[in-house]
């Protein structure tokens, strides 16, 4: 965390896919805290980097500011949002009311194959702890989720998601960075796959619904720790 925001120069980009670039390249710093909230960003040093105009600079800088990942303030400048606990709540209030659907109906569609990448990707976390690799296992987290949507007819739904879950993922990914206990996570993965390969559905319900609650009961931790990252 704290890293210094690089682009990578590409004169083959037109306008609009310069801004993409900007944009995405901007979101998943912030994202991932490489960027770390307050931190002040400027359109002229990134236009100056890139050896663009500013008007994509400005346009990403906007879009990210209707995210609300960016502030920004006239004659002040233009800071990383500082992660507010509100919108946390309120990602994840939503992200468990539809989970807890998702996993009673992924105990009737899941295809041998879909148990498959799920089992993998437990694996795969499994690894991720042994070799104290957070980013990965937050990429992995995400992608166990999404395997349940995706395997239930869902990828709007899950898409939809991830526009209000920005402040609900940097405070996951703060948790993991804190080496705080992994192991909960990839146990409550593992339960949530048993159950649904044993068709038990009121019980994944229940461990899919504690999942979700793991961030309530530490965020104030994570705030003591950081307070200068939330609002």
């Amino acid at each position: 965390m704290g890293g210094e925001l690089v682009f990578i120069a590409n004169d083959n980009r037109n306008n609009g896919s310069t801004r993409n670039y900007i944009y995405h390249t901007l979101k998943e710093q912030i994202i991932t805290l490489t960027l770390e909230p307050g931190t002040k960003i400027s359109e002229k040093e990134v236009a100056e980097q890139l050896k663009v105009s500013r008007t994509p600079v400005r346009e990403s800088f906007l879009q990210l500011s209707q995210e609300e990942l960016l502030e920004i303030y006239p004659q002040r400048g233009t800071f990383v949002s500082r992660i507010d606990l509100e919108h946390v709540e309120e990602s994840r209030f939503v992200r468990e009311n539809i989970e807890k659907v998702i996993v009673k109906l992924a105990c009737e569609k899941l295809t041998d194959d879909d148990l498959f990448q799920l089992q993998t990707n437990i694996a795969m976390q499994e690894t991720c702890e042994k070799k104290n690799n957070h980013e990965k296992l937050f990429e992995l987290d995400d992608d166990f989720h999404k395997i349940l949507f995706s395997a239930c007819g869902k990828n709007r739904t899950w898409n939809m998601l991830q526009l209000m879950s920005s402040h609900f993922k940097r405070l996951r990914l703060l948790r993991l960075s804190s080496y705080l206990d992994w192991s909960i996570i990839i146990s409550q993965h593992k339960q949530i796959f048993e159950l649904i390969t044993k068709n038990e559905p009121d019980k994944a319900e229940e461990v899919m619904s504690e999942h979700l609650r793991l961030v309530v009961f530490e965020k104030e931790l994570l705030k003591d720790r950081y307070p200068t990252y939330f609002k």
